[in-house]
């Protein structure tokens, strides 16, 4: 047996912990750890419960330990949100999480202060109140102090990075979710963060994927009773870990990253920051060996996961199986939303707010949760083809396949749906594409994997052997219903 790496997988909700290694031409996973990660809203502030956080990959390092071991740790989360520590090495604070309010007006401070046209052109990031820029903003607003004794801002995944290791430093990936990275140069905009009046200290030195994070610190292996290992660097964000676990059946396919989020991408190369793609609302991720992932930023499963948990507020248990079940004895049912409407953006009474939509845009409500729900995957369906339509006219790129990654895809109806609707075919799979792209990039580090071509085999193989590699080939024509979603989606714009 080769070496055995230890992949930190964080989402929105959860977290997991996962030992993997390289057998006969596949990626082999044990997860070793599973936790809860759900925000804390305190007096009207929501954070992030981070010292629970890294309590869990304590836990986490003992039972990989006990399992059999690893070489080395690479961490991946969410992207925008950062902790600060001070000049004492000390978190100055719980990071705040990115649905609390704090950024509300914020975009448009930063546009009397640079203007977003310039602060896109500089930056290559999607225009969300959601982005560490304007999260910063608040803080110089709000608790102007976190700047003046802050040492060092560090993204989620470097911050728990720096916990383990002492070391301080932000990856690369996880930095371009911030909309202060420059996508040409692949280091910090420093006329960005002048022209938001940041401090530039407080932006540590950026590394790649594949490069070292530090040793896990003697003492918390003395702690711990484990043995040192490397902490590498992988994307520190789950996007940037998902798109490079697809398998490429294409020159230069779509990639959806589907989960609580919905990333609809492709890789060019050179960013696109032009006035055009800034309008789209379009972002120039970087991923692994520098390359640009030209992204479209949509709300996902979020629906549906939001749906569920209302749902049990009332007492009313479903699986998300059941309710795509639901949706399934629906065909006949059209109605649509923006799934990226603000009031689909917090959490509350989903299916009321869905009905509402529908009502004020002039279409027939949902009547039951079945309905509910087929207006949910048929308007996410609907997102990704208007998305792939605005990288094509961006790019000049007209792909013809569509890979589907990540948890999302157990919903074959979103998949089918996505291909009818799209008209075009989609392999579905890996499922745990983040956890494979992460394990990937520690494996390469250490010599497992060799070069692209064998770490694309691997990839394709791994997914094969579990059986979660399918493919939807487009059945039904959407012509129609696309004209009426956009004609909808104009209306509410």
């Amino acid at each position: 047996m080769g070496k055995r790496v230890l992949c930190f997988d964080f989402g929105a909700s959860s977290g997991r912990a996962v030992i993997a290694h390289v057998e006969n031409m596949t990626v082999q996973t044990e997860e070793v750890h599973r936790f809860k990660n759900r925000g804390v809203n305190v007096n009207g502030t929501l954070y992030w419960d981070i010292l629970s956080l890294y309590s869990e990959i304590k836990t986490g390092l003992v039972k990989a330990h006990r399992a059999g071991g690893f070489s080395s740790v690479g961490i991946d989360t969410w992207g925008v949100d950062y902790g600060i520590i001070d000049k004492n090495g000390r978190l100055m604070s719980n990071p705040v999480q990115y649905r609390d309010k704090r950024t509300e007006g914020m975009v448009q401070v930063a546009d009397k202060l640079v203007g977003l046209d310039r602060l896109y052109a500089l930056t290559g990031t999607q225009i969300m109140p959601i982005n560490t820029a304007f999260q910063l903003l608040a803080e110089k607003n709000e608790r102007p102090y976190m700047l003046e004794y802050g040492a060092y801002i560090l993204p989620t995944p470097d911050l728990l990075c720096y916990m383990l290791t002492g070391k301080v430093s932000a990856e690369l990936s996880i930095a371009s979710t911030t909309q202060l990275l420059n996508p040409l140069t692949l280091d910090w905009s420093d006329e960005a963060i002048e022209a938001l009046g940041l401090p530039r200290r407080l932006f540590p030195k950026i590394v790649k994927p594949g490069e070292s994070k530090g040793m896990l610190s003697e003492e918390l292996c003395q702690e711990l009773n484990i043995p040192q290992a490397e902490v590498i660097a992988v994307c520190g964000h789950d996007t940037q870990c998902a798109y490079y676990a697809s398998p490429s059946s294409d020159d230069n396919p779509i990639i959806i990253s589907c989960g609580t989020w919905s990333l609809v991408g492709t890789v060019i190369g050179k960013p696109v920051l032009t006035a055009e793609s800034a309008e789209l609302g379009i972002t120039n991720e970087v991923g692994v060996n520098g390359q640009i992932n030209l992204l479209k930023n949509i709300t996902g499963l979020w629906l549906v996961q939001e749906t569920k948990a209302f749902l049990e507020t009332l007492g009313q248990e479903y699986s998300y199986a059941e309710l795509s079940a639901l949706a399934r004895e629906e065909e006949g049912f059209t109605a649509f939303i923006d799934t990226d409407a603000s009031e689909f953006s917090t959490a509350g009474n989903m299916p009321q707010r869905i009905k509402d939509y529908c009502i004020k845009t002039g279409q027939l409500p949902p009547e039951n949760l079945g309905q509910v729900m087929r207006t949910i995957y048929l308007s996410l369906a609907m997102k990704y083809r208007l998305a792939i339509e605005q990288l094509g006219r961006l790019t000049g790129n007209h792909p013809c396949t569509i890979n589907m990654v990540g948890g999302g895809i157990r919903d074959t109806l979103l998949c089918q749906l996505t291909a009818d609707i799209c008209n075009m075919d989609v392999t579905a799979g890996p499922v745990e594409a983040t956890v494979l792209g992460n394990a990937i990039i520690q494996l390469v580090r250490n010599g497992e994997i060799k070069d692209e071509i064998c770490k694309c085999s691997v990839v394709e193989n791994t997914a094969r052997e579990l059986n979660e590699l399918s493919l939807c080939k487009p059945q039904k024509n959407y012509d129609e219903e696309y004209k009426l979603f956009k004609n909808i989606i104009n209306i509410e714009r």
